[in-house]
Parts: structure tokens; C-alpha cells; sequence
């Protein structure tokens, strides 16, 4: 893929993280099983692909610090899950972000760029630290929803399995 493609996908994929998951989190959205897996389940898809082509030429600390960088963006992700609130609407759970959740998005993206730049600067960050963008942001999105859904489950909300079917005129 060229580096204009690629920078076009990650603006793209940017772009619907922060409408998608970001926005509608923070604004409340009802939730359902469809939207729960969808999202993260395409960035890891994405993600996957382009990391599993950045591997051969990775070396043992790139692979440490991607490592480190999946285990600590799904930490901030059950993190995220507990600062939204859940409550009941049109049969399904509905969720409200708060101030700590839009906070710990920003300390999210921070924590991305941040090890990057520590990659960066000790000499080991290559082609998998930015290929893995994605990838990373994917599986933390995905214990966030994981963590929401175990929630759910435990205070007996319901969760519709789709969203809502518009009705045809």
C-alpha cells in the first residue's frame, strides 16, 4: 500500500473512531450487540492486516513495545467502560459517557503517540509502530465493549440484538 493510501485509510479510520465510538459515547447512544462488535471488530480486522505485513521486518523491541502498547490501551479501555452510565431505553441499554471518559480517550490517544515516541527515541520504533495504529486501537475498543457488555449482563439491562429497523413508507 503507498504511504498516501495508507495515510488516507488512517485518516478515514480516525475519523469514524471519533464519530462512531468517541462522539456518540460521550453524546449517549443505545447500544446493541451489532454495534458493540462491529466497530472493533473491523479495526482489528484492518489492524491485523497491516501489522501482520510490518512483522518480518520488526525487531524484538518494536514487538515489546507493541506488546506494551495492547496491554496498556485495554487497561485504559476497562477503564473508559466504568465511567459511562447505563440505564434502560426503547428496550435496550443506553450509554452516557462523562467528563472521565472523554478524559481518559484523550489520555488513550496520548498514551499511543506517547509510546511511539519513546519507540522513536530509543531507536526502535519502525514500520510495525505505525502499522499497528489500527490494530491497537481495535483491541482496546473491544475489552471497552467487552467490559461494558459484562456490565450490562451483571446489573440485568437488556441488549437488543440489532438496532432499530426503519420503517419503509
Amino acid at each position: 500500500m503507498s504511504s498516501t493510501a495508507t495515510v488516507l485509510l488512517y485518516v478515514a479510520l480516525a475519523g469514524l473512531v471519533l464519530y462512531k465510538v468517541v462522539y456518540k459515547q460521550l453524546r449517549g447512544t443505545l447500544l446493541n450487540r451489532k454495534s458493540l462488535v462491529t466497530m472493533p471488530l473491523i479495526l482489528v480486522v484492518v489492524g491485523g492486516y497491516l501489522t501482520l505485513k510490518a512483522l518480518p521486518g520488526s525487531s524484538a523491541a518494536e514487538l515489546g513495545f507493541l506488546g506494551v502498547d495492547l496491554v496498556v490501551l485495554a487497561g485504559l479501555g476497562v477503564l473508559r467502560s466504568t465511567t459511562t452510565t447505563l440505564s434502560v431505553r426503547e428496550g435496550t441499554t443506553f450509554q452516557k459517557g462523562s467528563a472521565a471518559t472523554l478524559g481518559l480517550w484523550v489520555l488513550t490517544i496520548g498514551v499511543r503517540i506517547g509510546l511511539v515516541a519513546l519507540a522513536t527515541l530509543l531507536g526502535v520504533a519502525g514500520p510495525l509502530s505505525s502499522a499497528s495504529i489500527a490494530l491497537t486501537l481495535g483491541v482496546s475498543i473491544a475489552v471497552q465493549n467487552a467490559t461494558t457488555c459484562r456490565r450490562i449482563r451483571l446489573a440485568g439491562l437488556p441488549l437488543a440484538e440489532r438496532g432499530p429497523v426503519a420503517l419503509s413508507r
